[in-house]
Parts: structure tokens; sequence; C-alpha cells
């Protein structure tokens, strides 16, 4: 007779139905709001969404004509926004502040193609800041209200002002919320650029340098462009949509996308409709039957449309999802149809020396190509069968491209060299989130070579294939890509070549932030109560320190030296990484060429200049 199983009692109440307060919801479920948390490493760290929640409303007045200089200052973690607009309305300032859905986006008249129209963003700063102060300064009077946490610890009343018309906004992240966090100057000013971009004749202050821009987008392009143009920047623009257009001698696409002043770094409907849109205008253009993937490569462009009341994929705003440009407008796709048609096909009629040189590198792509079709194939089949017998790439559950997944954003794929260092890591990670790809000795140095050779490497091609981009980066599998090398001059070469791979044929990787280099402790140094890892000769030395006398010091000569069990301290949370950078002044192929191409008196007279001697 089978024995009755009895399930615990449990009880549901009305003790058990729960409403929280909006502050309470916020700091409870704050990724629903900005997104990740971070500590400011990366440009999309929550506390860079704070001050980007509050920029805007700002950038709104801006927007609306009112107010031509913004001026910010973060210092020692507070950070201060103050605009000179019409400044909020003096019985709504804690309104604004500290109701939820309150603001004047909801009447479409008055901010018509606004970034924020839901009211939150705002509260959610509130909310997330240990302290928030808000006064506003209008028509010879102010009021100012101090939050704690999004509770009034001050309420003023309204007084004489002698200050302009605007509103002065100041906040410190809880650093409950955003541990050990610190604002990086150079992710703030990255995005005080592209709002002066996207608003020609703005002016932003920040601690005392000022942010301005005349010519728009295209000094959008010029600030981010690592290789030079083929052609001189092609600038359209109408009422609400503006486009900037050139190629380069690099591989794969490069796109900036913005609706309504937001940088949508993940693209959405505006995107794709800009990219099939230019691909068919240009190929109508000279009657040819080209490969779209021909005309787009090397593209270098940015689009900006402004679409009333659009919906995102997310709070951050960082995927657009309208269809349409408005309730009464129309579709995404057909607006920037409509308007590449007739203004892009007009250029390029009138600019035969334009003309003449993107037909050039269409021609170029195609030949290109049509050579490599033969391995490509081969190429595909030999990845394909290596992956399904996993040998070099020890693959995780979850993926950067998947629809639906959580922590995509952590996805990560480590590059190792060696069985040793290889194991290590496979055993150490989370195999839900963590990949492992295995290299066999040395990369081979691709400067200077075609992207015939991605396929004919073997290492090259399985590299490629499981990243899944060859056909670009909407496929990534991983969001971050982790060179994990040891530290010594064999690791760093190795390192370099991996790189060098990365910025000959996919420099969009660099740029979109994605590829990363693994910091790992060069000692171990430990007693029989604590145990240590240093990174720096500093922190060893102060390791030593901390743990008095005689403690055991152990330096690892690479990756394959340290144990699993020790190895799950360096790729769990504190992860420890350098994110490899690319800035204006880093021409891909003068940089390349210096480093990796055939030895030069330059380069040998850099290295002896630049040695340093380790001294025991």
């Amino acid at each position: 007779m089978e024995e009755e199983i009895k399930l615990p009692e449990v009880n549901y109440s009305d003790d058990d139905i729960k409403t929280l307060d909006w502050q309470e919801h916020i700091r409870r479920r704050p990724g629903m709001y900005i997104g990740k948390l971070g500590d400011g490493t990366s440009a999309d760290d929550g506390i860079y969404v704070l001050l980007k929640e509050v920029l805007d409303n700002s950038i709104d007045e801006y927007m609306m004509g009112f107010g031509k200089t913004i001026d910010v200052t973060i210092e020692e973690g507070v950070v201060k926004v103050r605009d000179h607009g019409r400044g909020v309305p003096l019985g709504k300032v804690k309104d604004v502040s500290s109701k939820m859905n309150t603001g004047a986006k909801y009447d479409s008249k008055a901010f018509k193609k606004s970034v924020g129209l839901n009211g939150v963003g705002i509260k959610a700063v509130n909310a997330l800041s240990s302290f928030f102060h808000i006064q506003s300064f209008r028509e010879g009077q102010t009021m100012s209200v101090e939050y704690s946490k999004a509770i009034v610890t001050k309420e003023d009343k309204i007084q004489s002002s002698g200050e302009e018309n605007g509103t002065l906004i100041e906040f410190i992240p809880d650093n409950t919320i955003f541990t050990n966090y610190n604002f990086r100057d150079n992710y703030v000013e990255s995005l005080l650029k592209n709002y002066v971009f996207l608003n020609t004749g703005l002016t932003i202050i920040y601690n005392g340098k000022k942010f301005y821009s005349k010519n728009g987008l295209v000094d959008l392009l010029n600030e981010n462009m690592t290789s030079e143009p083929l052609y001189p920047i092609i600038h359209l623009k109408d009422e609400d949509i503006e486009v900037v257009i050139t190629h380069t001698d690099q591989y794969g696409e490069e796109y900036y996308s913005f609706v309504n002043g937001q940088h949508t770094t993940q693209g959405g409907t505006h995107q794709s409709a800009f990219r099939e849109s230019l691909s068919r205008v240009v190929k109508e253009f000279y009657n040819k039957n080209f490969d779209y993937a021909d005309i787009r490569s090397g593209i270098v462009a940015a689009i900006s449309i402004k679409v009333e009341e659009p919906v995102f994929e997310s709070q951050t705003k960082t995927k657009l999802g309208s269809k349409d440009m408005g309730p009464k407008g129309p579709s995404v796709q057909k607006f920037i149809g409509d308007f590449l048609k007739k203004e892009l096909d007009n250029f390029l009629h009138k600019n035969a020396e334009t003309s003449e040189a993107l037909l050039k590198k269409i021609l170029e792509s195609e030949k290109e190509r049509k050579a490599i079709a033969g391995v490509t194939k081969l190429a595909r089949e030999r990845a394909k069968k290596a992956n399904l017998h996993n040998k070099k790439l020890r693959d995780c559950r979850i993926h950067y491209n998947d629809t639906k997944g959580d922590n995509l954003d952590e996805t990560c794929i480590f590059i190792t060299e060696g069985d040793s260092a290889s194991g290590s890591i496979t055993k150490s990670r989370n195999p839900n989130l963590q990949a492992v790809f295995s290299l066999r000795g040395k990369p081979l140095n691709s400067f200077g070579l075609t992207k015939k050779i991605v396929y004919e490497n073997e290492e090259f091609n399985l590299l490629q294939a499981a990243l899944n981009i060859e056909d670009g980066l909407d496929g990534l599998r991983y969001n971050k890509i982790i060179v994990a090398t040891d530290a010594d001059t064999d690791g760093m070469h190795i390192r370099l070549l991996i790189l060098t791979f990365f910025l000959q044929f996919f420099p969009d990787l660099i740029k979109k932030n994605h590829v990363y280099i693994l910091q790992t402790p060069l000692f171990r140094v430990r007693n029989k109560k604590e145990t240590i890892y240093c990174y720096t000769e500093e922190e060893r030395l102060d390791a030593i320190s901390k743990l008095g006398a005689n403690p055991e010091i152990t330096r690892f000569k690479g990756l394959g030296e340290i144990s699993p069990d020790e190895f799950v301290h360096f790729i769990g949370k504190d992860i420890r990484l350098d994110r490899v950078t690319m800035k204006k002044e880093d021409l891909v192929n003068n940089m390349l060429n210096f480093y990796m191409g055939k030895n030069t008196p330059e380069r040998q007279e850099f290295i002896i200049d630049n040695l340093v001697v380790e001294e025991d």
C-alpha cells in the first residue's frame, strides 16, 4: 500500500497581499528601471543611467527652445546638473520628483518628441540616491525639496531669487545599491558629446570643460572613426531625421543610432530600416544586382530620428520597438525609406566623385567575397563539425543573442592558450554564462591579410564560428570576449595577435565594448588563517605587511599553475577585467602597421625608449 504524502499547508490570506510604496519597489527592483547596477566600470552601468535621466529633462527643455547651456559637475560622488530652461512650475517641484507618473510629457503638444514619456525617470534617481535635491528657479522665485532615498528630509517654501530661470538637481547614488562605484570621465564625456552632436547649438560644461557641436552627426562620425573615410561624409537632414554616411577600408558595419536624442546602442526598428533602405537605394542608383553585404561592407554611419511617443524595449531605452513614427504617422520603415530614396539618390546624382568612390568600394568588396566563396563553404562545414564534437569550444547554456533569458549581459567566452589553462577555467566557470575557447599555440599574425585567411586558418575560422559573427554582430553569442593569456612575454604576444585579428577583421567588436583582457593574480600570499591574491607588486607588499612575519609567497608563472579551486575566485563576481578601447586618434591601419608590420627603425626606437628592466 502506498504511503500517503502530505504536502505542507500554505496559508494564503489578506496578510500575504502586499502593496509596496513606489520608492520601495524601485529600490527592490532597480534593474526594472535602470538596467544593471554596476560600479561605473562599464558605460551602461546604472550610475550613468541616473545621470542621463536627469539630463534628459534638461535636453527636452533645450529642444523646446529654452536654455542653451547645461552645467554638469561631478565631485567626490556628488552629481549636479543645472539647466537654464523654464524651471519646473514651483507648485509642482515636489510632485515631479516624488509622485509616479507625474510630468508634463503626457501632453504631446508640450513634449511631442521627448526622450522620456512615462514620468518615472527622475523618480527612479530620487529613490536610488542617498541624497537628492531639486530646486527650481522661475520668474524671480525659487522652491526646493531635499530627499534621502525618496523620503523628504527638507522642504522649503517658495521664496524670492535673483537667479536665472532653470532647474538644479543634485544627487548622490546610494552606495548600498551601487557598491564601490566611481564615475569615469571618459564615459561621462562620451554621453555628453552625444547630446551636443544631436543638439547643435547646445553647450554642456562638465567640470569646466566645454562641449559644443556645430556640424551635428558629422562631428559624431569624425569623433568615432578609426579609419580614414574613402569619400567625404554624406550629410542628409530634414525636420525629424538626420543621417551621415561614409565608408572606410575596414571590415564590418558600424552604426550609431538615436531616437529623440537617446542613443539606442542595441539598434531597433529604425536602425534595421536604415540598413535595408540604404542598401536598396544604392543598389537602384547603380542599377546593378549588388549583394547588400557588399554595399554595406566598411560602412560607418549614423541615424537620428524623432518619433512621437516612442516605444522602447526596456526602461533604459537602448532598443527602439516602435513600428510607426507616431499614432497618426507613417511606419518607421516607410519614413526612412522615402527620405533616403529622395535625398540619398539626389546626392549621389549630384556628387560624381562620391558615387565613383562608393562604387569602387562596393566592387572591391564583391570581388573579395566571390574570391573566398568556395573557401567559406568548406570552412563553415569544418566549423560545424568541430562544434558538434566540441573540441575547442566548451560552450555555455545561455547566449547573448537569446531572445529571452536572464543575465544576458553577463554571458562571456574566455579565449585561452593551452590545455592546462583552459582546463582550469572550464572546471571553475559558471556553465550557464561562461564559455571557453582553447587556442593551439600562437595564432597567425593576420595584419595585412584579406578576410580569406579567416576561413583558411582553422583557429580563426573556428573562433569566428564560435562567436557567430560572420554576418555581423547581430548574432554575437557572448557579450564579453575575454582574452585570458599568461602575463609573460609569450602570453602578451598571443594577446596581441588575437587583438590584431579583431582589429583587422572585426573592429566593431572593440568599438561596441565587447573585448576584454582578464587580469589574474601574479602572487598568492598566505598564512594559516588567510590567503590574499595580489595582482601587482604593490599589492604583494601590502599583503605581506598585513599578514605579518614569514607568510608563504607563491608567484604564478602561468594560468595553468592556478588550480580550478583557486580560479573560481578570479572569474566570479570579483572578476577583474580591462576593457580594450579605441580612441579617435587610434587609426587602425597606422597602429597595426606600427606594432604588427615589418620591423621598422621607428618601432625599434620605441621599444628601446620604453624598455623597463625589472630588478630582482
